[in-house]
């Protein structure tokens, strides 16, 4: 193993609290899940909760794993952290409809007492219900992916810790309320569907194209931090912002489009007519 590997593998240590954080929310998930497939069965089959599992080890590969040491020092590592937060975890948490089995999966006194009397405040309702509607939820995500990849918002991430952590927070939260309209998960009311979704998810990936097609086809370094700091990769800072770019590019359109396109193909089927 070449040094530089080496070096970040011996300074790595997973990060305790985050990893129990991930570890108890897949538990309260499972028992939950356990629980509503008593009543539901073909609402909550095992690949849903294979999806929802899945999507907290995306998070913890992102945040918690060596990959953050590789992060920290190559930009293409970035992006792909970037990536498993934004377009890998969200979608997977999603498909695992986990709102009512993370509820059933809580203790009674908590679920009762706690979030009870939270969940019957209708600014909470009305708030969320605002948060996920596709205008909101679009521009949340895509406003907070262009200003954290500004210079200067992106270099300041990197210097200072608490504010990397605020924006993988950022990037998450955002990402999940895009994702919603998408997937609709149970037992959130379609409200958004048809030519709007297509056009939903094409606009988000013009955003993620153009951001990307100027980092590769720039002809300088994008981010002061990785020219600061020393490069035990041996890597020029302009190669490796090109090779993160493609990531982003390639990568970050496939999982636009790749819904996009099964989703043209249902809209150009024939809609089945029933004989009154």
């Amino acid at each position: 193993m070449p040094p530089a590997y080496r070096d970040i593998f011996a300074e790595w240590s997973p990060p305790i609290v985050l990893t129990g954080a991930l570890i108890l929310c897949g538990v309260i998930y499972v028992r939950g899940w356990f629980a509503i497939r008593k009543t539901r069965p073909v609402q909550f089959p095992a690949w849903r909760l294979g999806a929802f599992l899945l999507g907290l080890v995306m998070i913890w590969v992102a945040i918690a794993s060596p990959l953050d040491g590789f992060a920290d020092a190559l930009l293409s590592a970035h992006m792909v952290e970037h990536l498993l937060l934004m377009s890998f975890a969200p979608p997977l948490l999603l498909l695992g409809y986990p709102v009512v089995p993370l509820l059933r999966g809580l203790p009674r006194i908590v679920r009762i007492y706690l979030l009870g009397p939270l969940i019957r405040i209708k600014g909470l309702r009305n708030l969320g219900h605002f948060l996920i509607t596709p205008l909101v939820a679009w521009l949340a995500m895509n406003l907070v992916f262009l200003g954290w990849h500004v210079p200067a918002a992106y270099d300041f991430a990197l210097e200072h810790e608490r504010w990397h952590e605020f924006e993988h927070l950022c990037f998450l939260g955002t990402s999940i309320l895009f994702w919603w309209p998408v997937i609709h998960p149970w037992p959130t009311r379609q409200n958004f569907a048809g030519w709007w979704l297509l056009l939903y998810l094409v606009m988000a990936d013009i955003v993620n194209t153009v951001l990307s097609a100027f980092l590769a086809f720039c002809d300088r370094p994008v981010y002061g931090y990785y020219l600061k700091e020393p490069n035990a990769f041996h890597i020029s800072p302009l190669s490796d912002q090109r090779a993160g770019a493609v990531v982003m590019w390639v990568i970050g359109s496939l999982i636009f489009l790749v819904p996009a396109i099964v989703l043209t193909f249902k809209l150009l089927q024939p809609r089945e007519r029933h004989l009154i």
